[in-house]
């Protein structure tokens, strides 16, 4: 989707002025309607066949984890990801006539399905990474001498952390090296690594690909923001305001007035500046007493009959 989007917008720039109005609408139009077909064959290639069982391993996974303050909204987004694989899939197996109004329309009703997959799908896929079985740990004595070298080292600085992560038992885990006489060896570690004390080495690894398939899976992310904006459903950007047409309305002005509303709506910070006008610093222009901030609207992010939400 990330590449499909980058095309997209090349190709919608070329159908904007300098100033970046859209001029040719019709070329705007069929870019649109490649994007969504470009999306539509991509999910038919991977996900089509795949989505429900997915989502039945992520479901499995998730309970299999503890109880967590955001694992109903797992179990919401899951419900809502099923609901747009449903809609995806429909369209792929009813397709309209190529380049009807038909097609346009129903593009314009998967889309937000094909977004909401493209955001989110990586939880599920997360999710269903939580059957992996982690090997064993270092045993008690192991544990101690390894976790006395650790310490060492870090108080040389010789430990240098890699990644850290959250596994399902509530641990934090921290992948690492362990330098020694220019040697480094790959460790594990629970606990806190910024804490004096606390943290042991749970285990030592040839390279970090055998320690990724050794250690605990990491736990996604809460559902954070489930109301988030999409990159993939940005706005129409608002045409840059050519600088000839400011500079002639303070020309035109009559009074002090005019000038200061002429330089304040150039100077508006937000998404509706336009680039030559975005970084203006709020003090170099007048302002009212309390501006109101650009916002985006508060759309609907969520798949049809889910509790979520998605743009459309």
């Amino acid at each position: 989707m990330a590449v499909i989007d980058r095309e997209t917008d090349t190709a919608l720039d070329a159908t904007r002025d300098r100033y970046g109005r859209t001029v040719h609408h019709d070329a705007a139009t069929a870019a649109r309607a490649r994007r969504t077909q470009a999306a539509l064959a991509t999910y038919a290639i991977h996900l089509a066949e795949h989505g429900q069982p997915l989502l039945t391993a992520a479901r499995s996974g998730l309970n299999h984890l503890p109880q967590a303050p955001h694992t109903e909204a797992w179990r919401d987004l899951l419900d809502a990801l099923a609901v747009s694989h449903a809609e995806i899939t429909r369209a792929l197996t009813h397709p309209a006539e190529a380049g009807s109004a038909e097609q346009r329309k129903r593009h314009t009703a998967v889309w937000p399905h094909l977004v909401f997959w493209a955001d989110y799908s990586s939880v599920a896929a997360d999710l269903a990474d939580q059957h992996h079985r982690p090997g064993p740990e270092l045993s008690a004595e192991d544990r101690r001498l390894w976790t006395d070298q650790a310490h060492a080292a870090r108080r040389r600085g010789g430990l240098e952390p890699i990644e850290s992560w959250y596994a399902a038992d509530g641990r934090l885990i921290t992948l690492a090296y362990l330098v020694q006489d220019d040697t480094s060896t790959v460790i594990a570690l629970a606990g806190d690594l910024d804490a004096v004390s606390g943290w042991e080495v749970i285990g030592h690894y040839d390279d970090e690909l055998a320690a990724g398939r050794a250690l605990p899976r990491a736990v996604p992310s809460g559902v954070l923001r489930p109301d988030a904006a999409s990159r993939f459903n940005r706005p129409e950007p608002t045409p840059e305001r050519p600088v000839q047409e400011l500079l002639q309305e303070v020309v035109e002005a009559r009074t002090a007035g005019e000038v200061s509303e002429a330089l304040l709506a150039a100077a508006q910070p937000g998404y509706e500046a336009g680039p030559p006008w975005s970084g203006w610093n709020a003090s170099s222009a007048p302002r009212p007493a309390s501006p109101t901030p650009w916002t985006p609207s508060a759309a609907s992010r969520s798949a049809p009959g889910s509790p979520l939400s998605v743009d459309n």
